[in-house]
């Protein structure tokens, strides 16, 4: 595509062909100053910026701004294939391509007549062929789980993935009284200085086992620690909202007023 087609074509079919040769004119001499220095390096901040900002339209059942979210992800999946097909010889094709054998490489039961598999089942299909096209069937069952999430997203993939194969809670309330276990474990460190390495390690132990009470609840923790994060916001900018309106400031206002604007953001809701 030349400028003159970049800026004016609008056929739905060559919107994919419209944006690889925008980001390639970006990249290309005479382009983007800013475009052409970025890196792979310098690029992974605004992977996961987007990623998080598509979670939080997707929360917010936001479906207009999705729409525009899942393009800023998209720019970003063309911009690392741009700067791969300068350096490393692959573009976007060979992404897709790749991706296309992957699928069906792993949907046996799709594609090669293998049906009547319950989702379960299914899983553990696509873990043993993921470990197989691998080569890590001789490797510990977790290894690389995970590998480059957040702890907390991590957390729960190695307990997923380890609850495959049994090594799993019976039942909610199991899961619930090792929280209690874990949390009398954290009140023995109570006395001991922040700088402990047991205070650490008790509260990661908590922490763990919070989510598994998500995983086993079918809840994913991190989606329930957003919305926790978004309930907090919204009820403190009403907490604050009131104090305004009573004539109180953030820094003027005792804990027993604020805690009183804050229960009543709670019942307003």
């Amino acid at each position: 595509m030349n400028d003159h087609e970049m800026t004016t074509c609008t056929e739905p079919s060559r919107q994919i062909e419209r944006a690889r040769a925008i980001m390639h004119r970006l990249r290309a001499p005479g382009g983007c100053p800013w475009d052409a220095e970025q890196t792979h390096q310098s690029l992974i901040p605004n992977m996961i910026e987007e990623s998080y900002e598509l979670v939080d339209a997707i929360q917010r059942s936001d479906w207009n701004h999705m729409r525009e979210e899942l393009g800023d992800v998209l720019m970003q999946v063309l911009f690392h294939t741009e700067i791969a097909g300068e350096h490393a010889g692959y573009g976007l094709d060979e992404v897709a391509a790749e991706l296309c054998e992957k699928l069906i490489r792993r949907h046996p039961h799709v594609f090669e007549q293998v049906h009547d598999m319950e989702a379960d089942a299914v899983l553990m299909q696509w873990d043993r062929i993921k470990r197989k096209e691998k080569s890590i069937e001789d490797k510990p069952y977790l290894h690389g789980t995970g590998k480059g999430l957040p702890a907390l997203m991590r957390a729960a993939k190695l307990q997923k993935k380890a609850s495959k194969i049994g090594f799993d809670w019976d039942n909610v309330p199991d899961v619930a009284a090792k929280i209690h276990e874990e949390l009398g474990e954290c009140e023995e460190t109570f006395s001991l200085p922040d700088e402990d390495p047991r205070v650490e390690e008790e509260l990661g132990d908590l922490l763990f086992s919070v989510v598994n009470l998500c995983r086993k609840r079918r809840i994913d923790p991190e989606v329930a620690l957003a919305q926790a994060n978004m309930k907090f916001e919204r009820r403190f900018a009403a907490m604050e909202t009131s104090l305004k309106q009573a004539g109180h400031t953030l820094a003027e206002a005792s804990l027993d007023t604020m805690e009183t604007a804050w229960q009543q953001a709670k019942q307003s809701e």
